[in-house]
């Protein structure tokens, strides 16, 4: 692994793309509800990452399925992350799961969080529920000089103690310059982990992401050559933020703080 670690001042300019980040999310929360489509939300998040002076980080990703289309991910449901935006009108009951990056100044920008639309069940809420704390335990544990393995295994047994499941197809990873840098995070412990385990210290900044179903771990394509859903077709969610290791210890980046 090649990982950057990061000096002050950039953690600082993380922070501001970090902030863009927020203010969309926060932004797309107060407009999701029944009757909305997914590409007025990428339309919105669009809009605003220029009026900040923003670049999109995910539109035109080369993937299976061609440049991405979308400011935004929108997966809804069993959709697990990389939905496209489309005129598929949310409903009454959707998990709605939206991750948004940005590029500002050089540096980048990650986060997602999923909205609850309406009357949503009592399953899918505790789904939400566990996904988000999942996250807030490793911004809770994630101090110097751990190890992530440590951190990882806490996050899983949460979430399997809660009946539910750590998606293990997609990570957590560095962000600096790039969206996607060294290392791999992962929300579980492997085999892969253990031998290669990330020493949590000072200037090292990832995107932490649980993505959490209610059924199985296991994951498929859609025929859009993006959409990642659930085998069994069962409720996912998804949170993200990123994180830097300081001197004065966690530091959520993209919190809006």
């Amino acid at each position: 692994m090649a990982i950057k670690l990061k000096s002050r001042r950039e953690i600082e300019l993380l922070r501001r793309a970090g902030a863009i980040c927020h203010q969309v999310l926060s932004r797309l929360g107060e407009i999701v509800a029944p009757g909305v489509t997914t590409a007025q939300l990428d339309g919105e998040a669009e809009r605003l990452t220029a009026e900040l002076s923003a670049e999109a980080l995910f539109k035109g990703v080369p993937g299976q399925g061609g440049p991405f289309p979308g400011t935004i991910c929108a997966s809804i449901n069993e959709q697990v992350v990389h939905g496209i935006p489309s005129d598929r009108a949310i409903r009454d009951g959707d998990l709605v799961s939206v991750d948004y990056g940005c590029r500002l100044d050089g540096y980048c920008g990650d986060a997602a969080t999923t909205f609850m639309v309406g009357d949503v069940g009592q399953g899918p809420r505790r789904l939400v529920s566990a996904t988000r704390r999942a996250l807030e335990t490793a911004v809770e544990l994630a101090g110097s000089n751990r190890l992530w393995s440590d951190v990882a295994r806490r996050m899983q047994e949460y979430v399997e103690g809660q009946g539910f499941s750590v998606i293990r197809k997609f990570v957590g990873h560095g962000i600096g310059k790039e969206m996607h840098e060294d290392p791999k995070v992962p929300n579980f412990v492997s085999k892969e982990l253990l031998a290669r385990d990330i020493l949590l210290e000072e200037g090292l900044v990832i995107a932490v992401e649980p993505m959490v179903s209610m059924g199985t771990p296991e994951v498929m394509m859609e025929n859009d050559g993006w959409t990642i859903v659930t085998k069994d077709r069962k409720p996912s969610a998804h949170f993200e933020h990123v994180l830097a290791v300081t001197a004065e210890g966690v530091q959520v980046l993209t919190d809006g703080s």
